[in-house]
């Protein structure tokens, strides 16, 4: 029986340990290798084989490996997933009299009731992501400084870890990565000890909480 174009390319694939590497990575150019490797395709499966099938094949075999990788390094990490919806986002300039308010926002938040709360202070910006029921307050709160962006309708998606998160090289990456791929905008990432938050648009957030389900290989 015939082999597959994508057997083919994977057997090339793995009589290079570098290109493997690369591959796994994510660090190999697609559309150069298949060139470079076509002839030697079309003669391995034995007809003419279009480029982007050669692509494909590389695209697939590249995600096989990373997900076997990830698999193996991160076996001891496990998690679930916790979804909130209906958050409220701000940014604003940093200004010493803005965050001289924030104590009464801390004050009336219940994030022991389920509400959402994350107030992020840069260097030049301050960014809130926060139930949508403290709008008004947070917009009080905002009334007299320079806004630079405001968002609604958002879903805070938190994975809740209960193995060598922090210790484990790859999972920040490898989140961002999937959702990346599926091309779903993240506006925030908050990231503490045991949990990793992405807080993206409700349209996205179903198909989110699939990616992120099954990115370390959980059930």
């Amino acid at each position: 029986m015939a082999e597959s174009v994508s057997n083919c390319v994977k057997r090339i694939v793995d009589k290079s340990p570098f290109i493997h590497e690369m591959l796994i990575n994510g660090i190999l150019s697609f559309s150069n290798y298949a060139q470079a490797i076509h002839s030697e395709v079309e003669k391995a499966y034995g007809k003419e084989v279009k480029s982007s099938a050669i692509v494909m094949a590389l695209r697939r075999y590249g995600e096989e490996l990373k997900m076997r990788t990830m698999k193996e390094e991160h076996s001891s990490v496990e998690y679930g997933i916790v979804m909130k919806t209906n958050i409220f986002d701000l940014n604003l300039v940093r200004r010493d009299s803005f965050i001289s308010k924030l104590g009464s926002l801390y004050g009336q938040v219940s994030t022991e009731k389920g509400d959402f709360l994350n107030i992020t202070i840069g260097s030049h910006e301050v960014s809130l992501a926060v139930s949508e029921k403290y709008r008004n307050l947070v917009t009080d709160l905002a009334k007299e400084e320079e806004v630079l962006n405001v968002m609604e309708d958002l879903v805070a998606l938190s994975l809740v870890f209960t193995g060598a998160f922090l210790q484990t090289p790859g999972v920040v990456y490898e989140a961002v990565r999937r959702l990346a791929w599926e091309q779903i905008n993240v506006i925030e990432i908050v990231s503490t000890m045991n949990e990793l938050t992405f807080v993206i648009k409700r349209e996205d957030s179903m198909k989110a909480f699939d990616v992120l389900q099954g990115f370390l290989g959980a059930k």
